[in-house]
């Protein structure tokens, strides 16, 4: 079982630069510099790393068949570039369907987990607003299998733009 925190840095380096600073700075400044360091450790990425977010998608996706679970879901067939943050977000929305109806509580931490990834990276773009999108409930109602197939494909437009 994969265990990971992608929503914390890599504390390993900033301990030991902090260590290093507080060696050589053994003052009240040095100890200030020590302190905000290790906060900084635990503070989120500003970026997604997208392939986490396309294993988490495989993830649940192998969850789900083993409960054999059949629910339908508002889904972004053909996303135009220019609203993949819109479709993003309505993926997003969707996933709390999966995790509300499946009970599972290896598919809630996957998801969890997920929606932690993805919404780091959209909170990194700030409020960027794209018109002519489609709305969620405008969208067509497809099987979890479709679903997530599409999300798959919207994670790859954000791949292949960074």
């Amino acid at each position: 079982m994969r265990i990971s925190k992608p929503h914390l840095r890599s504390t390993s380096i900033q301990c030991y630069l902090c260590l290093l600073l507080n060696s050589h700075f053994l003052t009240e400044a040095g100890i200030h510099v020590f302190i905000l360091g290790c906060i900084s450790a635990g503070l989120p990425k500003t970026e997604a790393n997208w392939q986490d977010v396309i294993l988490d998608l495989e993830k649940i996706d192998n969850l789900i068949q083993s409960i054999h679970m059949d629910t339908t879901l508002y889904t972004e067939s053909d996303v135009h570039p220019s609203c993949k943050i819109t479709a993003m977000k309505c993926f997003l929305l969707e996933l709390g369907v999966i995790s509300l109806e499946s009970g599972s509580h290896p598919i809630k931490e996957a998801v969890e987990n997920l929606i932690i990834l993805a919404n780091s990276d959209l909170s990194s773009k700030g409020n960027i607003t794209e018109t002519g999108c489609k709305e969620c409930e405008e969208l067509e109602e497809k099987s979890i299998k479709e679903f997530l197939q599409s999300f798959v494909h919207i994670v790859q437009m954000f791949i292949n733009s960074s």
